[in-house]
This record gives C-alpha cells, structure tokens and sequence, in this order.
C-alpha cells in the first residue's frame, strides 16, 4: 500500500521530486554543495507540506459536499501552517542557504501541487483516453 493513498497527490508528489532532484542538479553544477542543498530543502518543504495534506484527505469518509469542503480547508490550513514552519526553520536554521534557489525550488514544486487538479483518479477515464 503506498504511503500516500490519493493517486492525484501521489503524481503530484512524484513529479515534484522529479524537478527538485533536476534543479538540485542544476544549481549544485553552477553554485556548488549550498546550491544543491538549498534546492533540495525548498523541494522538500512542498514534498513534506503535501504529504501533510494527504495525510488530511485520506482520512475522510463521508460524502456530503460540505464534508468535502470542510476537509479541504483543513487539509490546506494543515499544509500552509507545515510550509511555513519549514521555511522558517530551513532560512534560520541553515546560514549558507542559497535563497534563490531555495525559494525558487520551492515556489515552483508549490505550482507543480496545483495540478493535482488535473489528475485523475477515476477507472473509468483511464479508458477514455
């Protein structure tokens, strides 16, 4: 069983390892060991604040809409209060920290969870196309 349960989350989250280990690779070339680092900690804060999420949404059952938004905001409050967090602790925490490839890291794997949106989880669609 995988450990995040939501196929849309579980892309999400595989295609933003996917760029932070690329930008991770890119940045250590031009800034060195920092500009590695710095990219693989904005990555991961998204990864952890998404994970946080699913662990949110997976827990619930019913099916009333109302139901459905009230898990989704706690889902999104749960993630938003998990990045912030993280973002303090990496820029208080890590004194070498390149931040623009930090922010930038992170900024983009935040844009890349958005297409969850996108993903599908219905049997049924995976024949359509």
């Amino acid at each position: 069983m995988p450990l995040i349960r939501n196929k849309p989350v579980r892309v999400v989250v595989r295609w933003q390892l996917i760029v932070t280990v690329g930008v991770a690779l890119t940045l250590g070339a031009w800034w060195g060991f920092h500009g590695a680092a710095s990219a693989l900690l904005g990555g991961v804060v998204s990864i952890i604040s998404a994970a946080a999420f699913s662990a949110i949404i997976s827990r619930y059952q019913g099916a009333t809409a109302g139901g459905v938004l009230v898990t989704a905001l706690k889902a999104e409050a749960v993630k938003i209060i998990v990045m912030v967090i993280l973002l303090w602790l990496v820029l208080t925490l890590y004194k070498d920290v390149v931040a623009i490839g930090f922010i930038g890291t992170f900024a983009l794997t935040v844009l890349i969870f958005g297409m969850a949106l996108f993903v599908t989880d219905e049997p049924r669609a995976e024949r359509i196309k």
